[in-house]
């Protein structure tokens, strides 16, 4: 006949593996937060820091004024739409008809539109400039470049969205936004404002180079799966909304290419004639700016034993 465990020492082993079970957690929890821990404040983050802080507001500032031009703006946008029907792609007011008897989806979309863009962008981009610096870099400086090229074409090529082509041309597109918000913007100051920037979406563009980064920057495939859906789901959202035409996300995907292209070509030319490997990348100097400024990671420090080898 068996007997029984002592019960004193079940608690105690139950508390020694509890025990074990915290103190691997907390070691787990360490290693994950490492980079945030460690972390010391440098010339350096204080200039990516200005630089962020002052190219979006100065983009949007940008990109607020060059909206006088609107029959200009208008004319664009009937061309766009006559260009898409000749493809036979013009399906934006057949797309939004489906979804306007459904309010809860209406809001859902409207929400997307405007929080699911800067705000998630901005989230991610803090967790890669922490964990995933190399990817940071690419995107900051693809995201910069093509702002660049949008605001050039926003300023010389203004084109109202579908929402804003007036009712007497017969489109029948209803600006979803408008109707829930009684503002096209809300929580946006007007000069940072401009309705007629349509053409290219960096919207979609943006987001799907946030895509781009955070597949480059890890192999959960959670993470991956969300880099996926949520540039498509811009996608979706920006048409149904009738914030954009279809042919908007490809222009937007296009200006999105060009400037990461730009952003690669750049580092690649600074890596080439300044190797990171050289003694001059070592040193506190201007190429280090350099460096910082194209994009590429800061080279690892040499371990003190790995300079001296045993004779």
């Amino acid at each position: 006949m068996s007997v029984g465990r002592n019960p004193a020492l079940r608690i105690q082993e139950t508390r020694a593996a509890a025990q074990a079970l915290l103190r691997k957690t907390a070691a787990n929890m360490r290693s994950a937060l490492n980079p945030l821990l460690t972390w010391r404040p440098g010339l350096k983050d204080l200039a990516e820091v200005f630089l962020v802080a002052s190219a979006l507001p100065l983009y949007y500032l940008v990109r607020g004024q060059a909206q006088e031009r609107v029959p200009e703006a208008i004319a664009r946008g009937v061309d766009i739409a006559n260009f898409e029907k000749s493809l036979g792609i013009f399906w934006e007011v057949q797309l939004q008809s489906w979804i306007l008897p459904y309010d809860w989806l209406v809001s859902a979309l409207n929400a997307f539109y405007l929080y699911g863009h800067l705000p998630i962008i901005g989230a991610l981009a803090i967790w890669m400039y922490f964990w995933h610096r190399p990817q940071y870099l690419l995107m900051r400086n693809a995201f910069l470049i093509s702002g660049a090229i949008g605001l050039v074409v926003f300023l010389n090529f203004p084109t109202a969205p579908p929402r804003l082509l007036p009712g007497y041309l017969g489109f029948g597109f209803v600006d979803t936004i408008l109707q829930e918000y009684n503002t096209s913007r809300p929580d946006t100051p007007s000069f940072f404002v401009n309705e007629y920037a349509a053409m290219p979406s960096l919207h979609v563009g943006w987001n799907l180079l946030v895509g781009i980064s955070l597949w480059l920057a890890t192999r959960n495939i959670i993470v991956r799966a969300f880099a996926v859906l949520m540039p498509l789901a811009m996608f979706v959202v920006i048409v149904l909304t009738a914030n954009h035409y279809i042919v908007d996300a490809f222009a937007g995907f296009g200006v999105m290419l060009l400037g990461l292209a730009v952003a690669v070509a750049g580092k690649r030319l600074v890596m080439r004639v300044f190797s990171p490997s050289s003694k001059a990348a070592r040193n506190k100097g201007w190429r280090s700016w350099l460096y910082w400024l194209c994009g590429v990671p800061e080279p690892a420090p040499k371990q003190q034993g790995a300079a001296r080898q045993p004779a």
